[in-house]
C-alpha cells in the first residue's frame, strides 16, 4: 500500500502510519482482492532485512507470527508452509525508509498460481516524532506496529479488502480515526513481547470474512 512520504506529520501520521494510505491504482487493484488457491499446501517465506530498513532479526518472528494468525483463524482452509523464496507463493520482505510506503502487497504470479509480494517498513522514524518517540522508549509498542502492518498487509495477500471498521486490523484509516489508539489498544494486551503469538489482533469481523475466504477442504 504504497504513500509517498509527507512533509507534515499530521499528514505523514494519515499517510505513512495509516498502513493503509493507498495511491488510487494501488487501492483499486486490492480491492479486487481474492483469495489464493487454498486447494494445496501455500508455501511462505520471510526475508532478512538489514540496518538500512531498521530491520532486527526479531522481525522475523513477528512476520512468522502474523502468518500463524492468519493460518489459525482459516483452521483446516488454509495451510502454510515455509519454504525457500523462489518457492513461495507468499513472500515477506522489509522495506527501507526511502522506499516510500509503510506498508505494501504487490500481486505476483509463481509457478502459475497467483501469488503476494508483501513489503513492510519497520523503520520508525517516518511515524512522526510522538509515535516514534513512544517507540523508542516502549519496545512492546513498536513491535506491536510492526507486527500489526504484517498482519494487515497478509490479510491483503489472502484477499481480504479495507473496511470502515476501526476494530478490524484491516480498517483503512482514509476514513479518520485515533492512530495512536489503533496501536496503543493492542498494546494494552501485551505484557511480553512472547504474548503476541497468542494475541492475534483480529476482530471477529477479520477472522469471519477470512473463515469465508477459506472454508474447510476435503482432504483425501
Amino acid at each position: 500500500m504504497r504513500s509517498p512520504l509527507c512533509a507534515t506529520k499530521v499528514v505523514a501520521a494519515l499517510s505513512v502510519l495509516a498502513l493503509a494510505c493507498a495511491t488510487a491504482p494501488i487501492l483499486a487493484r486490492q480491492l479486487l482482492g481474492a483469495p489464493l488457491d487454498g486447494r494445496e499446501p501455500i508455501a511462505v517465506f520471510i526475508a532478512d532485512g538489514d540496518g538500512r530498513t531498521g530491520f532486527r532479526s526479531s522481525d522475523r518472528q513477528l512476520a512468522q507470527w502474523a502468518f500463524e494468525a492468519w493460518q489459525r483463524t482459516a483452521g483446516d482452509g488454509l495451510r502454510l508452509v515455509n519454504r525457500p523464496e523462489p518457492e513461495a507463493t507468499v513472500r515477506l520482505y522489509w522495506a527501507a525508509p526511502n522506499d516510500g510506503q509503510y506498508g505494501e502487497m504487490r500481486s505476483v504470479t509463481v509457478g502459475g498460481r497467483r501469488g503476494a509480494e508483501v513489503f513492510v517498513r519497520p523503520d520508525m522514524t517516518a511515524l512522526g516524532d510522538e509515535i516514534s518517540g513512544r517507540a523508542r522508549r516502549d519496545p512492546l509498542l513498536r513491535d506491536t506496529i510492526v507486527y500489526l502492518t504484517c498482519l494487515h498487509e497478509l490479510g491483503h495477500a489472502f484477499g481480504l479488502v479495507h473496511t470502515r471498521n476501526f476494530e478490524d486490523v484491516m480498517y483503512f484509516f482514509g476514513y479518520g480515526g485515533d492512530i495512536a489508539d489503533y496501536f496503543g489498544r493492542y498494546r494494552a494486551r501485551l505484557r511480553s513481547r512472547n504474548d503476541i503469538a497468542s494475541t492475534s489482533g483480529l476482530s471477529a469481523s477479520d477472522e469471519r470474512v477470512m473463515r469465508s475466504l477459506y472454508p474447510p477442504v476435503p482432504r483425501s
